[in-house]
């Protein structure tokens, strides 16, 4: 796949293909079904499928100060489209200037005389434009006079009616529901980082820790985590167990992934991580003693051990 930041300079060898259009964050079911039509509909007609998103997300732009709320920054979103089989992935920077263009000239400007759209899809919700005035009705009434078709993609649900969407998968993580954001995204919910030093208090108790910074995503519920872990673009997945917290008792300074692989010797300082959330195994609170503290980590080491094995067992 390759990855353009400029829509103005299109290879010419992408000009006329399928455009699907979206923020994507999350790669969920949803975008998944409004991706895989485009793929159909570009296999059916022999031209490229384009995928046109938007870095950073619009709500970052207009809302500086929420809370951290992506799903997948750049670098896992565009993993995730890749692996949909999408020929080339547009980023457009979302600014001042990209925020105030009309509907209108966005199409113009984007999908006609950058990319030559023959065909455009998205999802029934997807807005853009200045005051997001433009919508599918729009992009079917340009479409007819530029001479692209437009798809729009219903909502998908699950199998108990529950719409696909970022705002649901985000609550789940929040709520401390892995499991049920996985069923959503289609995979397990996951934090990229480069590992750092920290205070190295897991290894004096025993248990030592990778420590990643979670910037920009969603925080999770705090406590701790059944998690399988990626390292430095490894394909192989390593099981281990996360707190992600603020280390009441040890009066810690600062909200912190730590992740423990089970079994693991080597040096992660500066190699970039995955790790992907599996199961909730307990809230975050403060211990009586350091000691009390160890014992509860070696529990919650079995309890990980065990949750993952039966999922590997149950692996088709």
């Amino acid at each position: 796949m390759r990855l353009l930041l400029e829509y103005k300079d299109i290879p010419p060898d992408l000009h006329g293909g399928v455009i699907v259009l979206g923020n994507f964050d999350g790669v969920h079911r949803g975008h998944q079904s409004v991706i895989g039509r485009g793929q159909e509909i570009a296999d059916g007609l022999g031209v490229p499928l384009v995928v046109v998103t938007f870095e950073p997300h619009p709500r970052s732009h207009f809302r500086p100060h929420d809370p951290p709320f992506r799903l997948t920054p750049l670098a896992n979103k565009a993993r995730q489209i890749e692996a949909l089989g999408v020929d080339a992935l547009v980023v457009l920077t979302f600014d001042d200037a990209l925020s105030r263009i009309e509907a209108v000239d966005f199409v113009r400007d984007v999908l006609v005389a950058g990319l030559a759209a023959r065909h455009v899809v998205v999802g029934m919700d997807f807005r853009f434009g200045r005051q997001r005035g433009g919508d599918a009705a729009l992009l079917e009434a340009e479409g007819a006079a530029n001479r692209f078709a437009v798809t729009t993609i219903a909502a998908v649900a699950s199998a108990d009616a529950e719409i696909y969407s970022s705002s649901h998968i985000r609550e789940n993580i929040m709520a401390g529901k892995p499991a049920q954001a996985a069923a959503m995204l289609g995979r397990p919910f996951e934090i990229e980082g480069v590992v750092e030093h920290g205070e190295k208090r897991g290894r004096e108790l025993g248990f030592p820790t990778a420590n990643i910074d979670i910037g920009g995503y969603v925080h999770p519920a705090l406590g701790v985590y059944a998690v399988r872990a990626s390292i430095g673009g490894a394909p192989e997945w390593l099981d281990g167990v996360a707190y992600f917290g603020d280390r009441p008792t040890v009066d810690g300074k600062g909200l912190l992934l730590e992740v423990n692989l089970f079994d693991f010797d080597g040096d992660l300082y500066g190699q970039t991580m995955r790790v992907a959330l599996i199961e909730y195994l307990r809230g975050d609170h403060k211990f009586d003693s350091l000691e009390a503290l160890k014992a509860q980590i070696a529990e919650d080491d079995v309890t990980a051990r065990r949750i993952l094995r039966v999922r590997a067992a149950g692996a088709p």
